[in-house]
């Protein structure tokens, strides 16, 4: 017999059983495992492949090979230009020395040539008898011997720095001694000079050794006097 009661009880626990059951997981589907399966074959058989052929990774490692040969053939030739350009300087300056050397013995050669006239005057002055030879006359040889070594010496760019009554310069004249100056336009010039000085082509080769004026006020005393 048909029982209603029975027939909506089971319907109800079919309705209700599902929230009593779990959430079974997900199963993976057929198909999505050799997939990837594939996939990673696939790739490990592209590698060997990469491998096996002859521009494959083994192009990279001669490429390396020839780039590192190439950069030492480079050195070598930057080390051979730096050898070569330091020989060449060494070899510069022994060539600059040298030529030095010979400008200055040919300079001395025509300064010795020069004086070799004033020279030959002097030894005939030396020659000479004192018994039979005048002060006077020794007194102008000497005075003509000064006078062509002078003119010798101008020759190659000497200058005589005689600063006698020209306002005192340090630059070029040496105070030894101070005098008293007759006026205040003359203080601080040179009152007499004991050694001249001598310039070479304007290089300055030795200073004028001077008695230097100085100008003292006087005193009311001495002024009423």
């Amino acid at each position: 017999m048909f029982d209603p009661r029975g027939e909506m009880s089971r319907k109800h626990r079919q309705h209700q059983a599902p929230t009593h059951q779990e959430s079974p997981e997900r199963e993976p589907r057929l198909g999505e495992d050799s997939a990837d399966l594939d996939a990673l074959e696939a790739a490990a058989v592209a590698e060997v492949d990469l491998a096996e052929q002859p521009g494959g990774l083994a192009a990279p490692a001669e490429a390396s090979d020839e780039a590192l040969r190439r950069l030492e053939q480079e050195a070598g030739e930057w080390k051979d230009r730096c050898l070569r350009a330091a020989a060449e300087f060494e070899n510069y300056k022994k060539r600059a020395l040298r030529e030095r050397t010979e400008t200055w013995g040919r300079a001395q050669a025509d300064l010795i040539v020069r004086a070799l006239d004033a020279l030959d005057d002097l030894g005939r002055i030396a020659a000479l008898d004192p018994s039979q030879t005048t002060s006077q006359a020794l007194h102008e040889g000497a005075g003509l011997v000064e006078r062509k070594l002078q003119k010798a010496l101008e020759g190659v760019g000497l200058e005589r720095v005689d600063p006698a009554g020209q306002p005192f310069d340090p630059n070029l004249h040496e105070a030894v001694m101070t005098m008293p100056a007759a006026s205040p336009a003359a203080d601080h010039t040179v009152g007499s000079v004991f050694q001249p000085g001598y310039r070479l082509n304007g290089a300055l080769l030795r200073p004028a050794r001077v008695a230097v004026l100085v100008w003292t006020a006087p005193s009311a005393g001495e002024a009423e006097a």
